[in-house]
């Protein structure tokens, strides 16, 4: 049944409650939700040259994860999301292991670490070596990594 609608002269459709729950709108929407770690700043020990061996460097490190958000309805509960604090300390933790040739390795680490959590669907992670090059703010990469 199809009647007009008032407004703009728009067909209005009835459609049978079982026709609704069958109907591809009506299926479960994938809502995501993003996780933010900026402007990280820890001493590190990395790089490939001799000199990078003798002291810790200063690393700043960004992480942007997109998260599926739970299904049902919103809860208070730190247990229903991803944490940043578990992903900060992750990276702590990782850095305490020793020495890092590449840049690349440690932004790979990360994003490994922060992809342990199914409900992350994506991460991009950026990695910049601080004191370098004077001429420069920073150098390093950014990489993005997914579920396959």
């Amino acid at each position: 049944m199809t009647l007009l609608s008032s407004q703009r002269n728009r067909p209005v459709v009835f459609v049978h409650r079982k026709q609704a729950e069958n109907h591809p709108a009506a299926s479960p929407v994938r809502r995501l939700y993003r996780i933010l770690v900026r402007d990280l700043v820890l001493k590190c020990s990395i790089g490939i040259h001799a000199h990078e061996r003798l002291a810790p460097q200063r690393v700043r490190i960004n992480v942007d994860m997109s998260v599926l958000e739970q299904a049902g309805p919103l809860s208070d509960d730190i247990a229903n999301v991803v944490s940043y604090e578990d992903v900060i300390d992750g990276i702590k933790a990782m850095l305490a292991e020793g020495h890092i040739n590449l840049v690349e390795t440690l932004a790979e680490n990360i994003a490994g670490l922060c992809l342990e959590d199914e409900r992350v669907e994506t991460a991009r992670i950026r990695v910049e070596k601080l004191d370098v090059y004077a001429e420069a703010a920073s150098v390093g990469i950014e990489i993005e990594r997914g579920r396959a």
